[in-house]
C-alpha cells in the first residue's frame, strides 16, 4: 500500500511573512501590509525596523527577478540573514 508523502517543512514553500511587534506602550495599533507579508504592532521604532526589513528583502528579490514564495528554505534564510545586517 503506497502512503502519501507530505512535502517536508524544508520543501514547503514560504507563502509570506508575519512580523509581530511586542514592546508597543503607546496604544497606536500599527499595521503594514504588503503582497507577501504582513506586520503588526511593536512602538514605533521597532516598526519602522520591521518594515525596513522588509523593504530590503524585497528589494533583492526584485533585483533576482524572484518572489518569496520562489525561495527554498535555505535561500530565504540567506536573504534573512543578508537583510538584517
Amino acid at each position: 500500500m503506497a502512503t502519501r508523502r507530505t512535502p517536508s517543512r524544508k520543501n514547503k514553500p514560504i507563502d509570506g511573512l508575519l512580523g509581530v511587534g511586542l514592546d508597543n506602550e503607546d496604544g497606536h495599533s500599527r499595521v503594514t501590509k504588503g503582497d507577501d507579508f504582513c506586520l503588526v504592532g511593536g512602538s514605533q521604532e521597532t516598526h519602522g525596523r520591521m518594515q525596513d526589513l522588509v523593504m530590503r528583502m524585497n528589494e533583492k528579490l526584485r533585483r533576482k527577478g524572484k518572489k518569496l514564495r520562489d525561495l527554498s528554505r535555505d535561500e530565504f534564510e540567506e536573504l534573512a540573514g543578508e537583510s538584517f545586517e
